[in-house]
């Protein structure tokens, strides 16, 4: 049984080094985006390189986010741990010295395996390091740090670029790393999981990751309308059926469909889906438009957007207690619409948009919405399924809003009519984005159509999360077993 106390200088370790591995990943998820002009200009880059830019991360780090925490129970949880802090700061090195977007989105897939790694890993070190009396609250530490990250990220991302420039929000990681990875090895205990038995689900981990890359090329050239985006698009659905039908033959599968007979489940996976695509698209496209379009610099846009990761800060905890009390369905259904709307109020951000009166209306409306709906979207998830599989379901939850996310990010340009260029014209730019956040909107309100015909009531002795505290706004939060000490283990 673990026993590092939270108090004692090693659990002090222990957490300091964990949360300094997830928020690396937490830092390059959230800061990208406010780079990305000054990427675009002086890498002489058009819209699809930008996408990429953001995907090839997103892309690698869902599809391998499962694989990863199993990796850590066979192999180790520190040694994997290690493995992702060191390969993310060797991926990040590379993003920070990219002489072209080539390399660049080649080094964000690299950084996006790290990721995979490191992230499940950090929240499993502390499962397996501490007494069972302080767990809890080192996982509450832990996911109000990784939440301060989040909230910050931004804000830091904006004045780097405006600094020393855009290739030190990748920079920004080694120094990070050279600090996390020596503590690690020499403070945290290493620790396996001696249940964990059968084969590796890699060609599943291969086949999901592979779906997502062609789907995601032939959403984000689909402008261009030629033979091979037509090829590779038939070749992803192909690649998703091959998915489905490997985890559904394997043994020991990544992702047992078997999870997804609670209809409950798969109900909020949509909610999920639906609601996490809008934000991947609105947090995306809005760095680009204060920017593009109002005349922000980076630093102004990233404190631009901080109101809505520090609501969540702030009330999320309360949020869960409330759903506690009245049940998720109308949290469910509420936050979206809020979160539509505050959709369609940014369409008033344009030239020379006031912050106080333009833009901070529909942040504040944003927050709250994201506020009403995060926590109860988490305690939904883990309490559609036996204890034992929360680790899995909340991993499967993750991984879902990240692809969606994803898909998102490649599909909305096309859907908002934004041609290659779009982004070095203000008036083009400013058009499509009013369309984008009709789309954005328009899914969010699907998502609370689904919440409030499908999601039901919780029993009153379901598992609660133990995340209360969460600030990252591409996904939901990772929730370890509590039973069984692992996360997202197959």
């Amino acid at each position: 049984m673990p026993d590092v106390r939270l108090a004692s200088p090693q659990g002090k370790w222990i957490l300091l080094t964990t949360v300094l591995g997830s928020s690396m990943a937490m830092l390059d998820s959230t800061v990208i985006n406010v780079a990305l002009p000054r990427i675009g200009r002086d890498l002489d880059a058009n819209l699809a390189a930008l996408q990429w830019t953001v995907n090839a991360y997103t892309l690698t780090l869902a599809g391998l986010i499962l694989l990863g925490g199993s990796l850590g129970d066979r192999l180790g949880r520190r040694k994997v741990f290690v493995v992702g802090v060191v390969w993310f700061a060797v991926a990040s090195l590379l993003c920070g010295l990219a002489p072209n977007t080539g390399v660049l989105i080649a080094a964000r897939a690299l950084q996006g395996i790290g990721g995979a790694l490191l992230t499940p890993g950090s929240l499993a070190l502390i499962q397996a390091s501490f007494h069972p009396d302080d767990r809890g609250r080192a996982v509450g530490l832990w996911s109000g740090f990784g939440g301060i990250g989040a909230a910050v990220g931004p804000f830091v991302g904006g004045w780097l670029v405006d600094g020393p420039g855009w290739r030190w929000v990748f920079l920004l990681n080694v120094p990070l790393a050279l600090v996390c990875a020596p503590i690690a090895v020499r403070h945290v205990p290493e620790s396996a999981d001696g249940r964990a038995h059968g084969r590796f689900d890699v060609l599943g981990a291969v086949l999901g990751a592979l779906a997502l890359a062609l789907v995601t090329y032939a959403l984000t050239e689909a402008r261009n309308g030629s033979l091979v985006v037509a090829v590779t698009a038939v070749a992803g659905v192909a690649a998703a059926v091959a998915f489905v039908r490997v985890e559904k033959r394997s043994p020991d599968p990544m992702m047992p469909l078997g999870i997804f007979a609670s209809r409950q489940f798969t109900a909020v996976n949509l909610v999920t889906l639906c609601v996490y695509a809008a934000f991947g698209g609105f947090f995306f496209l809005t760095a680009l438009q204060l920017q593009v379009v109002a005349g922000y610099s980076p630093l102004q846009a990233g404190t631009a957007l901080l109101p809505t990761t520090a609501l969540m800060l702030l009330f999320s905890a309360r949020s869960g207690a409330l759903a506690d009390r009245i049940g998720p369905r109308v949290p469910l259904t509420v936050g979206p619409l809020l979160c539509a709307a505050a959709m369609l109020l940014m369409r008033r951000v344009g030239e020379n948009a006031d912050y106080v009166t333009d833009v901070l209306p529909a942040l504040l409306v944003m927050g709250a919405g994201m506020v009403t709906l995060v926590a109860p979207l988490t305690a939904t998830v883990l309490a559609s399924v036996d204890t034992g599989r929360a680790g899995l379901a909340s991993g499967i939850n993750n991984a879902a809003a990240r692809a969606a996310g994803l898909i998102a990010v490649a599909a909305l340009p096309l859907l908002a009519g934004m041609g290659p260029e779009a982004y070095l014209s203000p008036a083009a730019f400013d058009d499509a984005f009013g369309r984008a956040m009709v789309w954005c909107a328009g899914v969010l309100v699907v998502g609370a159509g689904v919440a409030f015909t499908t999601v039901r009531r919780l029993p009153p002795d379901c598992r609660r999360p133990e995340c209360r505290t969460h600030g990252s706004v591409l996904a939901p939060p990772l929730e370890p077993n509590r039973s069984a000490g692992k996360l997202g283990a197959g």
